[in-house]
């Protein structure tokens, strides 16, 4: 075994002396680890004092409660009325082609309708609405009931009272505030109360308001 030439070879008193030192610091310094870990213990073990629990020191305890985070509301958007929507109800022209179809065929409807009256005379065109008109009296009378709206007499003074029903009646002339109103029955006007049209055959083209016709 080889040895430092610089160990020493005999123990003094100085060196004595400077191992107690350090061993002396070191027991301190384990000392104070002790009593630094045993106080966190005690401190964790430690029961959580109530509200109103007197504590060891006879005094009561004040509760420290944490401020309360402060939020702002956020603002409330204002709602938007709903707008009425008005639903539309589609309307097939069948009905309405077919019925065109039987006034051409009772009173020559829509001939008249097209023909250029201007060159014929006042006679000639009274004498061609007689015929209109008898063969669309027929198709009305025969397919739709029809009766006023109104049962006054024309000229009659008639009251509106508040509420009364536009679709049914219309306000012409000076019309000023509200309900009720009261004037001149100028028109009784028609409603329909019954429409019983022919049945139309599977495949029938009701475009075809009449037929072309060709003589042989």
């Amino acid at each position: 075994m080889n040895f430092d030439p610089n160990f020493p070879t005999s123990i003094d008193i100085l060196h004595v002396g400077l191992a107690a030192a350090v061993l002396i610091q070191a027991l301190l310094l384990l000392v104070l680890l002790t009593l630094i870990v045993a106080g966190l213990v005690r401190k964790l073990k430690a029961p959580r004092l109530q509200p109103g629990v007197i504590a060891d020191n006879g005094k009561t305890p004040v509760e420290t409660k944490p401020h309360p985070a402060v939020t702002t509301p956020m603002p409330v958007p204002a709602s938007t009325p709903a707008k009425p929507t008005t639903s539309l109800k589609e309307s097939t022209p069948d009905s309405a082609l077919q019925l065109l179809g039987l006034l051409q065929q009772e009173a020559r409807f829509i001939d008249f309708v097209k023909e250029d009256v201007a060159s014929y005379s006042d006679s000639d065109i009274g004498a061609a609405a007689r015929i209109v008109h008898e063969g669309c009296s027929k198709v009305i009378n025969s397919h739709i009931q029809l009766e006023p709206v109104r049962s006054e007499s024309e000229d009659s003074r008639v009251t509106l009272q508040k509420g009364f029903d536009p679709s049914r009646v219309r306000l012409t002339g000076n019309i000023v505030g509200e309900a009720p109103f009261t004037g001149t029955l100028v028109h009784r006007g028609w409603q329909t109360t019954k429409v019983s049209l022919p049945k139309m055959a599977k495949g029938h083209n009701v475009n075809i308001i009449a037929t072309a016709e060709v003589e042989l």
